[in-house]
């Protein structure tokens, strides 16, 4: 990419993210509609929209008009093409990894292909925290700011070294189940597992680097989790809190180690879990002050987790 960047489109709330961590945010012409961080995203052009309306949906409602669509081959997202050809960006952030987190990179290639223009699209799909900070790099190369990259990799590096190695004088290892959506019950993927490992626990239904899954409440129990952490893709906590109290769980719920105990966690999975941008680092110390308090004294805000009240939830 030899020629300057002067105008960016960014189709991920995370890319959103490491452009304005990279001092680029006056470079940016448009943002999607989930783009709530930092607070100056929120004042840009948003140029996709969500296909349907989800506010009343229940988890397994949700879920079910996901797989429907997927079934028929539409998309839950829209993309303006008429704004993006009117701003006309030099570079278009978008990924291929998940077609319910944005819009999908073919949709983007055949909006491009029918504007035509000279657009550089560039596709980023990290992973693990290791491929997040080399996403932060490769965006740092493309926008001619990779001394800045460089320094925030440096800091988010050593902020993950810390944490792991204060976890490695943990006495024990707690089995740790991330459930990243309640009906149907999903393992959380990707970093997710990464995290629970470096901050001191053991996972086992999800390989770090592998998407999330759905599970069965018979593998859940099999693995009889000491600690939960409730983290649905897209849910900020309070509304995390009330689709919890929502969600008619099984019989097998209540007999988990976990619950039994009341080490049952609600998290904000947007700002910290599920979009792969710098705030990720902060999920993995969120983690750790979960796993271990012993080690990790609270320093996170009070609106990034609470234990859930398991009085509220339905059985």
């Amino acid at each position: 990419m030899d020629a300057p960047i002067n105008k960016i489109c960014s189709l991920l709330p995370s890319t959103t993210e490491i452009v304005f961590a990279l001092g680029l945010g006056n470079k940016l012409v448009a943002v999607t509609h989930e783009c709530d961080y930092p607070e100056a995203a929120t004042k840009l052009p948003a140029i996709t929209s969500a296909a349907i309306h989800t506010i009343g949906m229940s988890n397994r409602d949700l879920h079910n008009h996901v797989i429907n669509a997927a079934h028929e081959g539409s998309s839950i997202y829209t993309l303006d093409q008429v704004l993006l050809e009117e701003l006309a960006p030099d570079l278009i952030l978008t990924q291929e990894l998940c077609d319910v987190c944005a819009v999908s990179y073919d949709t983007v290639q055949d909006a491009v292909r029918e504007i035509g223009g000279d657009y550089t699209i560039m596709s980023l799909e990290p992973t693990t925290l290791g491929a997040i900070l080399e996403t932060i790099e490769h965006l740092g190369k493309a926008t001619d700011t990779i001394d800045k990259a460089t320094e925030l990799i440096g800091e988010f590096q050593r902020r993950i070294d810390t944490v792991t190695r204060q976890a490695q004088k943990a006495d024990k290892k707690p089995r740790v189940f991330t459930l990243e959506w309640m009906d149907p019950p999903f393992a959380g993927g990707h970093w997710v597992p990464e995290m629970v490992q470096l901050a001191g626990g053991l996972t086992s239904l999800v390989e770090v680097g592998e998407p999330s899954r759905m599970v069965s409440w018979e593998e859940i129990t099999a693995f009889d989790p000491e600690i939960i952490v409730v983290m649905p893709c897209g849910y900020h906590l309070d509304s995390l809190e009330i689709e919890f109290r929502m969600t008619a769980f099984p019989a097998e719920w209540g007999d988990l180690t976990a619950v039994r105990n009341g080490k049952v966690y609600g998290v904000d999975a947007t700002a910290y879990f599920s979009r792969p941008g710098p705030r990720a680092v902060d999920g993995l110390e969120i983690m750790a002050e979960i796993i271990h308090p012993e080690l990790f004294p609270r320093r996170s805000s009070m609106e990034a987790w609470r234990v859930l009240d398991l009085k509220d939830c339905e059985q």
